[in-house]
């Protein structure tokens, strides 16, 4: 088990933001890895995570039961799969910074063009196999290596302007199809040692509970008022996973 309090003091609330993003609130989800690599190692912080993710995602799945876009699963599903299969083969030589980056600039380009283009809600964009399949492929494969799924998920649903609950629904539904995937390669890669699971075990109520406010939050919320917190979200996250990935590019270079 790990006992360091400054542990628990960055993953409490790491896993109440977990539970919030479970809950419908997407992105939020994003922060939890980084947030906890503040005390442990980033590999260690996905392997304590995934347990729970699990676990919090039959909460979630039976909050939203009956409710997501059946096309929209349809496109992003099979495609994730394949992100997830490159991402693990791809494990040994691509680094977690190296993801940061790219998320966050790809979601730093999409919250921009929402707030300068699109000041009012955007028409609903029709569904797109090609996107949707190259956008379900980048979830896969970033929430492997990080669970940061969420921005490219965003990048491809947002547009489609579906209701708060069904982007919601769907959301919960293709992630917890996603992160069950995950458990095999995360097990054969070594990550449930006895003290990450007793520390995700010890971590879950507060995700169970923050999950179940997520849900009474996206049921309250308007339209134009959830699509506005998606969007702020997306560009608050993307510049900090910028921002702390060029700052470890940085202190690299200065070691070497």
């Amino acid at each position: 088990m790990i006992h360091d309090p400054w542990f628990y003091a960055v993953a409490i609330p790491a896993m109440l933001v977990l539970g919030l993003s479970k809950g419908g609130l997407g992105g939020l989800g994003l922060l939890v890895v980084p947030t906890m690599a503040l005390a442990i190692s980033p590999i260690q912080a996905a392997g304590v995570t995934l347990p729970i993710l699990v676990l919090t995602d039959i909460v979630a799945v039976v909050s939203y039961w009956g409710v997501f876009d059946r096309t929209t699963l349809k496109i992003l599903l099979p495609s994730s799969l394949v992100g997830i299969l490159v991402a693990w083969l791809a494990a040994a030589w691509v680094t977690e910074g190296e993801i940061r980056l790219i998320v966050g600039m790809i979601s730093i380009l999409f919250a921009l063009n929402y707030w300068l283009r699109h000041r009012q809600r955007p028409e609903a964009q029709p569904q797109n196999v090609l996107k949707g399949s190259l956008w379900g492929a980048i979830t896969g494969f970033t929430s492997f290596i990080s669970h940061a799924g969420g921005p490219p998920f965003q990048v491809y649903v947002a547009p489609l302007g579906l209701k708060p609950r069904t982007f919601a629904g769907t959301q919960v539904l293709l992630f917890a199809i996603i992160n069950a995937t995950k458990v095999v390669p995360y097990f054969f890669l070594g990550q449930f040692d006895r003290a990450n699971l007793t520390a995700s075990l010890v971590l879950l109520p507060f995700a169970v509970a923050a999950t179940f406010l997520g849900v009474w939050l996206v049921r309250r919320i308007d339209v134009t008022s959830f699509y506005k917190i998606i969007y702020t979200l997306v560009l608050v996250i993307g510049v900090y996973l910028v921002g702390e990935s060029v700052a470890g590019l940085i202190e690299a270079r200065s070691s070497m």
